[in-house]
């Protein structure tokens, strides 16, 4: 639990700045770091934190790091998950919402579940061609891909870069039946692919 006052010896933990239009209030350490960091003060800064405290921080800005993944169909065989293969064009979701289950992956990459996984994003640029080198497989089968699976495939940054569209443009090419979880509205913007023709099954598309 959060102190709500000055720390009474120095070595006691202090609130995280507050960094306004994000979801977590913090940048917990990674549950696989060995050590775990904390803010303290050395109780000469306490009044003066205190007379701070309604000085707004500055925006924390998001970052993107390309994402050099070999492979693109994450695959799964849970018989609690009505599919068995799935596509996160990113990792990371500046959308923030503070409930999400996903947030624990960002600990794999030695990164916060908090401020982290809102904040820096891994994008995959080469997903639409790992996808149709997949597809084109004589061993692959078609069924249906899960997308949005861990984190959203609508961005805020898709507008620009156009990852989902790419994938979802594959998927049509392919005739592979697709089902989407979203909770941004970007994704009528690809309604002309998902009402493709050449789509022999429908498209699934859930909004949460």
């Amino acid at each position: 639990m959060r102190p709500t006052a000055p720390p009474d010896y120095p070595d006691d933990p202090i609130a995280e700045p507050v960094h306004k239009g994000r979801g977590a209030l913090s940048n917990e350490s990674s549950r696989y770091d060995s050590e775990r960091r904390i803010r303290t003060t050395d109780g000469w800064e306490a009044e003066a934190a205190s007379a701070a405290e309604d000085d707004e921080l500055p925006p924390l800005r998001t970052t993107l790091t390309r994402d050099a993944t070999r492979t693109i169909l994450a695959r799964n065989s849970s018989p609690d998950i009505p599919f068995d293969r799935s596509i996160n064009p990113y990792r990371g979701c500046e959308h923030g919402c503070i409930y999400c289950f996903a947030r624990p992956t960002h600990a794999y990459l030695g990164l916060s579940p908090g401020l982290d996984f809102e904040t820096k994003i891994l994008f995959k640029p080469e997903a639409a061609k790992l996808l149709a080198a997949e597809l084109a497989s004589p061993k692959y089968r078609p069924d249906v891909i899960a997308m949005g699976t861990n984190t959203d495939p609508y961005q805020p940054v898709e507008r620009e870069l156009k990852v989902t569209r790419q994938i979802l443009r594959v998927l049509s090419d392919f005739n592979n039946p697709v089902g989407i979880v979203t909770k941004n509205h970007m994704v009528t913007r690809d309604i002309d692919i998902l009402r493709s023709a050449r789509w022999r099954r429908p498209a699934f598309r859930w909004a949460s």
